[in-house]
């Protein structure tokens, strides 16, 4: 059955242009907001595979979920929460703000990367204003590039980002998010995302996936994960895609 699947994708992928010699379309899932919810965050930890997680800096639970993720084989990426609006008046530990001048912009980052153990990368928690600042996002890389191989990712909060065109710039090793499993944490919509995550990956080869801690994205990630091989895909670490 499993071959059977797997020949299956091979040929919707040579439909949709790739070739046959392709190996299983690839899925990296990377669950954000980690810091706060301690029991939510213990569940993602323990999802099958090679799930990635995502830690907000300076969250009361940041360090030891941060650690146990690492303990448990996961990889970490700061969480790193940038300016959404310019009205944004959400109080955020060590958010990067559009005011900031570059010495300001470094010594927030630094905090904040060095408050989360084990990083290998950094993901942008909201964003939406900053993401769109070619100044910010080539201060961003930078600061990234200074801590090679450490690598991005785009949450892609705006269409209007440019941080990937910067990371390309400084060769900051980067990809954007391709679907949001829970735009919404309904249970029908995060099913719906995981087929499209599905379709996508056949299409494409390999996608970036972004979720959250949300009870229905942890019971649908924990029910569906086990099958993903036997549907002919290879769940990755994040940091395999950057390769």
């Amino acid at each position: 059955m499993k071959r059977l699947k797997a020949a299956t994708c091979a040929l919707l992928l040579i439909l949709a242009g790739g070739s046959a010699a392709t190996t299983e379309p690839r899925i990296a899932i990377i669950i954000d907001d980690l810091g706060y919810r301690l029991k939510a965050g213990q569940r993602a930890i323990r999802l099958p595979g090679p799930v990635s997680v995502a830690v907000l800096p300076g969250a009361p639970r940041t360090e030891v979920l941060a650690r146990a993720a690492h303990a448990n084989g996961k990889e970490v990426l700061l969480h790193l929460p940038l300016q959404a609006r310019p009205d944004d008046l959400v109080d955020e530990p060590m958010r990067i703000n559009l005011d900031m001048n570059r010495d300001e912009f470094r010594d927030t980052f630094d905090r904040a990367f060095a408050s989360v153990p084990h990083a290998v990368g950094v993901n942008n928690h909201r964003g939406s204003l900053l993401t769109r600042h070619p100044g910010h996002m080539q201060w961003l890389m930078e600061e990234i590039q200074a801590r090679d191989p450490v690598f991005f990712v785009d949450s892609f909060t705006t269409h209007q980002s440019v941080a990937l065109q910067f990371a390309d710039e400084l060769g900051v090793h980067a990809r954007k998010r391709d679907v949001f499993l829970d735009p919404d944490p309904a249970p029908e919509t995060v099913a719906r995302e995981f087929e499209r995550m599905k379709r996508l990956a056949m299409k494409r080869g390999s996608v970036v996936v972004i979720g959250h801690p949300y009870a229905a994205t942890l019971d649908l990630l924990e029910r569906e994960l086990p099958k993903l091989a036997d549907e002919g895909f290879r769940l990755v670490a994040i940091s395999e895609l950057m390769q």
